[in-house]
């Protein structure tokens, strides 16, 4: 038998869930950890949002981190993990589809590492979704990569948050990636706090809530 797990690193990882079980839910979160984190680290956001007839689902990568080099580098550098990040992403939205919820009653969330993959996704793979949330990230390659995406995220809200002096992610990578969301047909909302860091505030978790409250 191959060993293939090195050419797809992410499959077959743990799905952390919270919330309400699909067979139940109104809507789904699946949320994208950062570099070192977990899935049940960012899965403790879903108690800010306050929505406990949500289902919030957080895929597991191996070793906590999608890549191994800054989302900025060429995508060869990065390869297997970021084709294998969102192979996980596709398989976990098929399985809520699956479930008999439409992907536009899914959100895909995601901090850090996570936000580059969900942005990224979203763009390689449009159509109508509950939302689209990338807080400190943007979508992935180096600067003057193609971003030859095709087809119409159907005023898909998409909210982008990050610091102006985040030390990982160019605010200008942040500027572009709502310029191409946009483009998308994606209804965007970019915020970009001052002196921030690379963190979450309380004006994001207040945005998804809402987000949240009103699907």
């Amino acid at each position: 038998m191959i060993d293939d797990s090195n050419l797809y690193p992410h499959q077959n990882q743990p799905v952390e869930k919270k919330g309400a079980p699909l067979s139940e839910s109104r809507a789904v979160v699946i949320m994208v950890h950062g570099r070192g984190a977990t899935a049940e680290s960012i899965l403790t956001l879903a108690e800010e949002f306050k929505q406990p007839d949500v289902a919030y689902l957080a895929p597991q990568a191996r070793d906590n981190t999608w890549y191994p080099h800054t989302f900025l580098a060429p995508l060869s550098q990065n390869s297997p993990g970021i084709s294998s990040a969102l192979l996980a992403i596709g398989e976990l939205l098929e399985q809520v589809e699956q479930a008999g919820i439409g992907k536009e009653r899914v959100v895909l969330f995601g901090f850090s590492q996570g936000a580059c993959l969900v942005t990224e996704y979203a763009a390689r793979n449009t159509g109508r979704y509950g939302g689209i949330v990338g807080l400190s990230g943007g979508l992935i390659g180096p600067d003057g990569a193609s971003r030859d995406y095709k087809g119409s995220l159907e005023q898909t809200p998409v909210f982008l948050g990050c610091s102006d002096v985040d030390f990982h992610i160019p605010l200008q990578r942040v500027n572009e990636t709502a310029d191409v969301l946009a483009g998308l047909n994606g209804r965007v909302t970019k915020r970009i706090y001052e002196g921030m860091g690379h963190t979450v505030n309380q004006d994001e978790v207040d945005f998804i809530r809402n987000l949240l409250k009103d699907m």
